[in-house]
């Protein structure tokens, strides 16, 4: 009999590759989000999944509707990326914010422990939550220093997660996801703001790019391998909490470098301004994970490289232009 797995966010980028990787293992997936007209779904557009899953209508930090969901389904798994996940915007909406972050997470295991106990949860956290670490690089033990709303609402669900495991002995999973990307990264973020301007400027459809701070450095991974370590967490015979992280860092002035270098173009600085207005009122330190206890306990390593993944967004968002 197949599983039934239940995936909130679901027009997101982690949701669409989760909902493509589970289906070709046979489950039946149930897809939980906000805003569900056909332009905010055209992740699964893209991946040909539309008509292969069920979508449904509803919203997280509604208490009723996530134990009519939970009583409903009574999924095998759930993963749970429905979230304000754009560091910038939970600035500009912190109550929003910790209220879809955190309460939503509260109210998935409140309905999992009153009406489908057996129902495995993932919850993906953020590298944001460590925020200015002392470590350079940070594994499962690093404390927690978020430096913005959205990195405080996920040390708070990830703390829920934990409660809920050790008090009720609900089979629940933290995630803490370093940056990964795609094609099918949404615009507000750099790596897709980037690759997508590259090619604009390429087809001199435009003149510049402007960016924050592009010597921050981040630990970027490739999305389609992060799915699938989430769902081998759940395939575990015990709960437990991962870094999901390449390892290595790489500057934002080395992915424009890359990304123009592949476009063709030579010099990058002749269509790059540094904005102040995209600066976070506080820059994280260095952020670089240590995946090893993924390595050892899941089995899991990331497959695709900084350069390849560059290339791959690169030649999306070509692709994407040449079809307008």
């Amino acid at each position: 009999m197949s599983k039934t797995a239940i995936i909130t966010g679901i027009s997101g980028q982690d949701a669409a590759y989760l909902a493509h990787f589970l289906l070709e293992k046979g489950y039946r997936v149930i897809g939980i989000g906000r805003s569900l007209e056909n332009n905010k779904l055209w992740r699964l557009v893209e991946l040909g999944l539309l008509d292969k899953i069920e979508v449904v209508s509803g919203d997280i930090s509604d208490a009723t509707f996530v134990l009519h969901i939970m009583a409903k389904y009574k999924p095998d798994e759930c993963y749970n990326f429905a979230a304000v996940s754009f560091v910038g915007q939970s600035w500009v909406v912190p109550s929003v914010t910790m209220n879809i972050n955190t309460t939503g997470v509260l109210n998935l295991l409140e309905a999992i422990r009153q009406m489908s106990p057996e129902t495995k949860l993932y919850q993906a956290g953020s590298s944001e939550m460590f925020g200015r670490p002392v470590e350079s690089i940070q594994n499962e033990k690093t404390e927690f220093k978020p430096c913005n709303p959205y990195g405080v609402s996920k040390v708070a669900a990830f703390q829920l997660v934990d409660i809920y495991r050790s008090a009720y002995n609900v089979f629940a999973c933290n995630a803490i996801c370093y940056n990964h990307e795609s094609p099918l990264r949404g615009m507000e973020y750099v790596t897709r703001k980037i690759t997508d301007g590259v090619v604009r400027i390429k087809y001199g459809l435009l003149k510049e790019i402007r960016l924050g701070n592009i010597q921050s450095r981040r630990d970027w991974g490739y999305a389609k391998d992060y799915v699938e370590a989430m769902w081998l967490m759940l395939q575990q015979p015990a709960a437990g909490d991962y870094i999901l992280a390449t390892g290595v860092t790489h500057s934002i002035e080395e992915f424009l470098s890359t990304a123009f270098e592949l476009a063709g173009i030579s010099d990058w600085r002749n269509y790059v301004v540094e904005d102040e207005r995209f600066f976070r009122p506080l820059e994280p330190h260095q952020l670089c994970g240590n995946p090893q206890k993924a390595k050892e306990q899941l089995g899991w390593k990331p497959k695709v490289d900084f350069s390849n993944l560059v290339a791959e967004m690169v030649r999306a968002d070509e692709q994407r232009i040449l079809r307008i």
